[in-house]
């Protein structure tokens, strides 16, 4: 019972960007799973440490995590739910590492919906953007939310290449719509999003943006503790603090009054003992309430 739940416990640390949390919830994962274990908690493990490593840009230590993941798929009586998007993170870090011509065997003997992105990625690895963008095309909205939000990643990272950089933004835009109510990371960063993330001049998610760049950056998000006793609506006013935002700008972006903004930030200051905005995100980072700042 508890290897499912640390598996579980660090693929969600994993997708919010929290890489080093994720990998202590793993290797207890991995211990209890060494000598016997369910096949769909082995499965699951290999998966997560797969995903760990890629998104740490490691993609040949990340090859051997999928592989297993799918040999243990292979000895299961039915398909696992994750099958196709081992097969997919298998394809597409492959491309990533520079094994493009293993990449392109393996697509060859695979099938499903989740298949797309995978071979966009391989399409790029060869230089072939616009033949990413047709490949793109095959993705349903009936997808996973991370397989869609990476089809977006890899359709700007194509568009870009392309000189499309208008197409390019307003799909990293996209992008962040899907990620900002769970708060993903992983995508961003396995598919190496930071270059058009920093390119954005315009964003209604720039706390989001802010994690993202910082995690791409080898740091890690905000991860609140519960002494501060900030509301989720404090906490969420709190993340555009450190952002040259307005604070009109601030309300905008969370569609709610500037009267409620100034209410809420005058709640921050009093809860974070501060006087001043400055003050407030520095006191925020000694909290952990929000990301180191390197963004």
């Amino acid at each position: 019972m508890i290897a499912p739940a640390a598996a579980t416990l660090a693929g969600i640390f994993a997708g919010t960007g929290e890489f080093d949390r994720g990998e202590q919830w793993l290797a207890r994962a991995q211990r209890l799973t060494r000598t016997e274990g369910e096949p769909g908690t082995r499965l699951l493990v290999h998966l997560v440490a797969g995903l760990l490593a890629a998104a740490r840009g490691h993609h040949r230590e990340a090859l051997p995590e999928f592989a297993a993941a799918r040999r243990v798929q292979a000895d299961m009586a039915g398909e696992h739910a994750l099958s196709a998007r081992v097969t997919a993170w298998l394809i597409a870090t492959q491309a990533r590492g520079g094994l493009i011509e293993e990449a392109k065997a393996t697509l060859e003997h695979a099938a499903g919906d989740e298949l797309g992105t995978a071979a966009a990625v391989v399409r790029l690895a060869e230089g072939d953007p616009a033949g990413a963008r047709e490949e793109l095309r095959t993705v349903p909205e009936t997808a996973s939310v991370p397989t869609r939000i990476e089809a977006r990643l890899v359709a700007a990272l194509a568009g870009w290449e392309l000189g499309d950089k208008r197409a390019a933004g307003a799909l990293v835009e996209d992008a962040l719509n899907l990620a900002e109510q769970d708060r993903l990371i992983l995508p961003f960063a396995m598919t190496g999003a930071g270059e058009l993330l920093e390119s954005l001049r315009e964003t209604s998610h720039a706390a989001l943006v802010a994690d993202i760049l910082d995690v791409v950056r080898g740091g890690a998000p905000a991860n609140p503790l519960p002494a501060a006793k900030l509301s989720p609506s404090e906490l969420r006013v709190l993340r555009y603090l450190p952002t040259n935002l307005t604070r009109p700008e601030i309300a905008g972006q969370l569609s709610v009054s500037l009267n409620t903004v100034n209410t809420h930030i005058r709640h921050i200051y009093a809860k974070l003992g501060a006087t001043d905005r400055t003050a407030a995100v520095r006191r925020g980072r000694e909290l952990r309430l929000l990301a180191s700042g390197r963004a």
